[in-house]
Parts: C-alpha cells; structure tokens; sequence
C-alpha cells in the first residue's frame, strides 16, 4: 500500500461579512491558491467573506483536488456551508468551533473582528504559528504586536504572531514555521 503523508491544513480566519469589492477578498483568494499550490489544505469556518474567497482560491491552484477545501460550520445545517467547500462540517458548537484551529498546523488571519481575536488567541494557546495579513481589521494590529517576549525554542519565537504584508509572504512563513511547531503539539499553555 502506497501511503503518502498526511498534507498540512492551515487555518484561513478573517470577516465573515465582506463586500465583493473589499481588497480582503483578493488576498483570501490568493492566500488559498497559494497554500494549496504548496501542498497544503485550506479549513475555514465554512461561511462567506475571507472563509468562502480562501475557499474559492484554493479551487484556482492547478494542483487543487477534491477536499482540499474544509468548511467547519458554526451550526447544524450543512446547507449553510459556502458551495466552495469540498467537506463539510457542521458542528451544532457555535462559537466553540473555533477549535478548529486545533487541527491546523497554522493559522493565516486577514482582517476580522472578535471572532478573528478569539480564534487567535485559541491558536496561541495551542501553540500554532500565527500569520497576520497586513489588512484592515484585527490581523493588521496583531501583527504590528509583540504579544511576549519570552524564548521557548532557540529556532523560533514562541510567543510571536508573525506579520506579512502580501500573501506570498505569508506562504513563505508558514511553509518555514510548520516545521518548526509541530515538534511542541499537544502541550497547551
């Protein structure tokens, strides 16, 4: 049996609600046509605004294949999903599916508002490496902050959200920090 290794999923959070013209949308779908041109995976929320524009650039990668994009919704009706997510979750958890952060090996922020905040600060807790796209909302501010400085690794800064300024940028770190993080799964703050 020939069997290949499991591709990273990464974590694409932002607005939920965002005109069509709002330069989010752009970088959400470049950020997804990107992370799967990279071998990766692209799970979201499963709804509209950055979750659905990642979701529909993931599908733009050449390399792109069915379940490449997963949706984890809030509520029970799968119906809800964005009809650019191959799989679809619907969990009944509301808020508390932020925890889809834990099966990501890293998390990209563009924009959002407090459930951006609350799905970072689940990714720091559980010690994922955090990207934040230079775009207005709380990705921008986050990224600009120095949120500790403690060293826990000589090769990384733990305590750190890394600031990008253009989705290239942010590929690029997250395929360099995955690495890096995933030899401290399981240890929660």
């Amino acid at each position: 049996m020939n069997k290949q290794p499991r591709r990273p999923m990464v974590a694409v959070i932002g607005d939920a609600k965002l005109d069509p013209a709002d330069p989010k949308v752009a970088l959400a779908q470049e950020i997804g046509r990107l992370l799967v041109e990279s071998g990766c995976r692209v799970v979201t929320g499963g709804l509209g605004g950055v979750m659905a524009a990642a979701m529909q650039g993931a599908k733009q990668a050449p390399n792109y294949a069915v379940g490449d994009t997963v949706g984890i919704l809030p509520g029970y009706d799968p119906a809800e999903a964005d009809q650019s997510a191959d799989i679809v979750l619907a969990t009944g958890m509301n808020l508390a599916r932020n925890i889809m952060i834990a099966n990501a090996e890293a998390v990209i922020a563009i924009g959002g508002g407090a459930g951006t905040l609350s799905e970072v600060a689940m990714a720091w807790q559980l010690r994922r490496p955090v990207i934040a796209l230079a775009a207005k909302g709380w990705s921008k501010q986050l990224g600009a902050t120095r949120l500790d400085h403690r060293q826990r690794q000589p090769d990384i800064d733990d305590d750190q959200i890394y600031p990008a300024h253009t989705p290239t940028e942010a590929i690029q770190l997250v395929m360099r920090l995955i690495p890096l993080y995933v030899r401290r799964r399981g240890t929660v703050r």
